[in-house]
């Protein structure tokens, strides 16, 4: 993929790369979005979600909202691409989020950009005024916010007032990513998108993430399609056979407009390749860790892990692919992010006993091995995530730095246009005497 970016772009071909795709997409029907009775529940009338693949709101008098149901089979991904809820339809949202079981709100738009209203503010902002949602029966409240130099994540609860039921939702916004452009840079992007991930959000457990922007097609699509690729990749045997263009145009099954520009796609390039290395970096590093171990310990490899679960055919039973009913942990209480694995990671080998090992012949070493693996097991787990750490520092370095220089270059700039007036006024008195 690396040498298909550099031809690509050393030969200023992305706009007609961008027309290829454009052209080949597929086109279905979308009626439902063009009904008299919704043409106030779409935020633009050229963004339709195709009928086959909406997502229908049940317990409402209409089942419209602008909102697809994207899935990636191999990649064990389902994400709901939306547009930005409009004033009228946040109570509709909400009840969405609810019914299709959605544990995260990926957010890649500000509320007001180049002064127009993007999105309505559909979440309280202070954690003593939360907002109602009549129409559809839920209350939404503020319990914790971390802002950061590019993104804002929240812990929003969501409570069924019909039932008395509440859940926690996580609530994930980008905040520098400008319409119909890119991030500055790969690497506050994939960083973000490492946040993400870290609380489980994604994975199977739950229903599909809720991923919006302005239109739910431009800035949406080219985080579902990053990170999709970046799953396949480490779920192939060989990285090199994602077909980027194949999996947009995959993708561009379920929702219209994936990718709204030239520039959109060739970031999407970018941040697959830099991901890919960062995360080959870590799992190459974690694997050699646990090589050392065992052969200083005189241990066999574990076999590798059974794969997870796969995700149940969303379609098979309800309509347009909607999950069933919400499962929920045994004892009712939600698990804090980090008992979630990453969606798309696999468990440490050492998690699971190796099949078929013969049963050791001197005792001892029997009784003792429960804890030796046990121990190697947390090194291997502990040496992984302080390679992550790692990763995610020299991530931020180049954006800390910048926010650093935005910081003082106005109080620098002021600094010396002072002293250029002193001087020259000091020059001014010498003369006059």
């Amino acid at each position: 993929m690396e040498q298909e970016f550099e031809d690509i772009d050393s030969s200023g071909r992305w706009q007609n790369l961008y027309n290829e795709i454009r052209n080949q997409a597929s086109e279905y029907p979308y009626k439902v979005a063009k009904l008299p009775v919704n043409r106030n529940l779409n935020r633009y009338r050229d963004v339709s979600p195709y009928d086959h693949s909406r997502v229908k709101l049940e317990n409402s008098e209409n089942d419209y909202i602008n909102a697809s149901l994207v899935m990636v089979e191999e990649a064990q991904r389902a994400y709901i691409l939306s547009q930005g809820p409009l004033r009228n339809t946040c109570g509709h949202f909400w009840l969405m989020i609810w019914e299709q079981c959605s544990k995260a709100v990926i957010m890649l738009n500000r509320i007001i950009e180049k002064g127009s209203e993007k999105c309505a503010q559909y979440w309280p902002t202070t954690e003593e005024q939360p907002m109602s949602f009549t129409d559809t029966g839920f209350v939404v409240r503020l319990l914790s916010e971390e802002d950061q130099s590019y993104y804002t994540i929240r812990v929003l609860e969501l409570q069924n007032t019909m039932t008395g039921e509440s859940r926690e939702i996580y609530h994930f916004h980008y905040t520098t990513w400008p319409d119909f452009g890119v991030p500055e840079s790969p690497a506050s992007f994939l960083n973000f998108l490492f946040k993400v991930r870290e609380s489980g959000s994604l994975g199977a457990e739950h229903g599909p993430s809720v991923v919006h922007c302005s239109a739910g097609i431009g800035r949406s699509g080219t985080l579902a399609l990053v990170d999709t690729c970046l799953v396949l990749m480490d779920r192939r045997m060989n990285p090199s056979s994602v077909d980027l263009q194949k999996v947009l145009l995959d993708m561009r099954e379920y929702r219209m407009g994936l990718i709204q520009t030239p520039d959109q796609l060739r970031f999407s390039y970018m941040a697959v390749i830099e991901g890919a290395k960062l995360t080959l970096t870590v799992d190459s590093a974690a694997q050699q860790n646990k090589q050392i171990v065992m052969s200083r310990d005189g241990l066999q490899p574990d076999l590798p892990p059974p794969p997870p679960p796969p995700r149940p055919h969303l379609n098979d039973s309800r309509p347009n692919g909607q999950p069933g009913p919400c499962v929920e942990a045994a004892s009712g209480d939600h698990l804090p992010a980090g008992d979630h694995l990453p969606a798309g990671d696999h468990p440490p080998a050492g998690d699971h006993p190796p099949a078929g090992e013969p049963d050791s012949q001197d005792h001892n070493v029997a009784d003792d091995s429960g804890p030796v693996r046990k121990r190697h097991r947390e090194e291997r787990i502990a040496s992984t995530s302080q390679k992550v750490q790692q990763m995610k520092q020299r991530l931020t370095d180049s954006e800390r730095k910048r926010d650093n220089w935005l910081y003082w270059r106005p109080i620098l700039l002021n600094v010396g246009a002072g002293a250029a007036v002193a001087v020259g006024l000091l020059v001014c008195w010498m003369y006059s005497q």
